[in-house]
């Protein structure tokens, strides 16, 4: 159950800007690969989601313009709820420190597959 909630977030991820996809069928094979080989290897099968899902297993993290567009989405969804969706000033400064630790998290956390796959060679 919690693989098929996983994929459904994600899908919805796919359509809705902001909302993290990759993540979500991480999850989701990780759920598979302990209930059910067929929905596992169904993820890593998709076409643009399969492939992500592969280089994090394989500890090659995220392409280079991956992680600019997923940093550049959270400075946009962060900056757009604290200017336009939030009056308080306790949760602006909530979300901007979530959102900081997203950033900092992927930009330093997260592996740069370019950087893994040179290092490698």
């Amino acid at each position: 159950m919690a693989g098929l909630l996983a994929v459904a977030i994600g899908g919805i991820g796919v359509v809705v800007p902001g909302l993290p996809t990759t993540v979500f069928f991480i999850v989701a094979a990780w759920c598979f690969s302990h209930a059910s080989e067929r929905l596992e290897r169904w993820v890593l099968d998709l076409p643009r989601i399969g492939p992500m899902v592969r280089d994090h297993r394989a500890g090659l993290g995220m392409p280079r313009r991956a992680k600019f567009v997923s940093i550049a989405m959270i400075v946009t969804a962060v900056g757009l709820s604290v200017t336009l969706g939030i009056d308080s000033w306790p949760i602006r400064i909530v979300v901007l420190s979530l959102g900081a630790v997203g950033i900092a998290y992927i930009a330093v956390r997260v592996p740069t597959r370019e950087r893994v796959l040179q290092q490698s060679s």
